[in-house]
């Protein structure tokens, strides 16, 4: 591509001579007679035939200088598109070239790469959860702001970063209220995992609002904290209280008062408290607070979706970019967020999973007696460790079962004794087993009633009696597929 010769000649000289139709020879003469008026100088190779140059915009003139601010932005805007384009699991694969491949019997690399994939392990930043970080943000500054109290509830699946990303927010609003120059909000962060009782949650708010003051056994916490947010502060200035209460669901009770009396803290008319409640059922307020909605104080709702398989390859990368060596295949990775996403887009199992994945590389490196070459976690490892995490207790129970109870299986979900007696009896010739007579078959079904796969209902006759498969049939599939007696049945 032509370069620019002279440093500091205009870029938009050239483009007259451009415009006319003139032949090669001319253009390489009018070029060369510029030099004498000052006007760039366009080196071509001597090597190479001359061709017509197209004209160039200002901008990709400006652009041609390497070393340009312009060139470098440009540069950045084609990488991001170039990346955008790209699928995540790509841009894992890509990501993954320039590094070297991991020593899994080093133990300190197993150790830091295990540590990188532990739940407990706060990633620097909460990806995929923008949007609605943005949003309890944005109201946590709408209530400081206007000097007024607000309650708010975050649901969602477990594992989809609802107690992370109010962590990330807690951080984000101390930080904004400090540039913003308001004063800084008193933040108390609860779990209910942790409460001896529920009704201990309005002591350690009461804690944090007035930590050198007692109260008298007259008073309770709750009834001090009403009487503060209920009288008009002679002190101007009350600062506003931030307080983030995770597994709120720990706080419902018989007659739901401590959940009740929490979110009415928010509703008196000289209360500062902001409420952020944390818990995975989505219908909670509208099942456990439906005084509140009588009283035009229900809490805004912000939900957290579950993880699709993109975001969850994207996390994932994010974990795994900050160690200097490759662990996964790519194709591993994948497979992992795929079958997280369609069981439950829980992004904790997720890690549980790479995590034992880890575990089967190390099982085989112990069980190999040749060296391995410092190999990453495949695909076959990444699948046994998905088998066995969702692995049903029900397949476990179908595969412990005697052959007969086994071969117990009609084409219909409800069907009588006398029928299921029919097919049964057919899939034992076809298999070559003897079957068993109508009393000892409903003396089986007794028993598979008894683990809870099969319900069964009454008649005075036991042929009549009614059975309702009580199991999902894909988990029967599961269970006997491996076994060869069972292969032509099941098709």
């Amino acid at each position: 591509m032509p370069t620019i010769a002279r440093h500091g000649s205009s870029p938009f000289a050239g483009g007259d001579e451009l415009k006319d139709g003139d032949s090669t020879h001319q253009k390489r003469r009018l070029r060369s007679n510029s030099a004498a008026d000052g006007n760039p100088i366009y080196s071509t190779p001597s090597s190479k035939p001359c061709s017509p140059m197209k004209r160039k915009s200002p901008r990709r003139c400006i652009n041609d200088n390497p070393n340009s601010p312009a060139d470098q932005i440009e540069k950045d805007s084609v990488d991001k598109l170039a990346k955008l384009r790209k699928s995540p699991v790509k841009r894992l694969s890509d990501s993954f070239l320039d590094k070297p491949m991991w020593n899994p019997g080093d133990a300190e690399q197993m150790s830091v790469v295990k540590e990188a994939l532990h739940v407990s392990t706060a990633p620097s930043m909460v990806l995929c959860r923008e949007d609605e970080q943005k949003r309890v943000l944005e109201f946590c500054k709408q209530c400081i702001e206007q000097e007024k109290a607000g309650s708010l509830y975050v649901c969602g699946c477990p594992g989809t970063g609802k107690s992370l990303s109010m962590e990330r927010v807690k951080e984000s609003l101390v930080d904004w209220a400090k540039d913003a120059c308001f004063q800084l909000p008193d933040v108390v962060a609860i779990n209910c995992t942790s409460l001896t009782n529920t009704s201990e949650i309005f002591n350690k708010i009461l804690g944090k609002k007035q930590p050198r003051k007692k109260t008298n056994g007259s008073t309770s916490p709750l009834q001090h904290l009403q009487n503060l947010y209920t009288q008009k502060q002679e002190s101007t200035g009350m600062k506003m209280m931030l307080v983030i209460v995770d597994e709120l669901d720990y706080l419902i009770t018989k007659d739901r008062a401590v959940l009740h009396d929490l979110f009415m803290l928010t509703t008196f008319p000289f209360s500062r408290c902001i409420l952020l409640g944390v818990a995975n059922a989505i219908d909670l307020a509208d099942r456990f607070l439906p005084r509140l909605r009588s009283l035009n104080c229900k809490p805004m709702v912000i939900t957290f979706r579950a993880y699709s398989k993109d975001q969850i390859v994207v996390i994932l990368q994010q974990r795994l970019m900050a160690l200097p060596y490759t662990v996964f295949q790519p194709q591993a990775l994948e497979l992992c967020a795929r079958k997280v996403a369609a069981a439950s887009g829980d992004m904790r199992k997720a890690l549980c999973v790479c995590r034992s994945a880890i575990e089967m590389l190390e099982a085989e490196l112990r069980e190999s007696t040749c060296n391995l070459n410092f190999p990453s976690v495949r695909v076959d490892h990444m699948a046994v460790a998905l088998s066995k995490t969702y692995r049903s207790p029900i397949v476990d129970t179908i595969q412990s079962l005697p052959q007969h109870q086994q071969l117990f299986r009609g084409g219909k979900k409800d069907a009588t004794i006398g029928e299921l007696s029919k097919s049964y009896t057919d899939v034992c010739k076809s298999t070559l087993i003897p079957p068993i007579g109508i009393m000892e078959l409903s003396s089986m079904c007794r028993v598979l009633g008894d683990q809870g796969l099969i319900k069964l209902g009454q008649s005075r006759e036991d042929k009549l009696r009614r059975v309702t498969l009580k199991v999902d049939e894909a988990d029967i599939t599961f269970a006997l597929q491996g076994i060869r007696v069972f292969r032509n049945c099941l098709q």
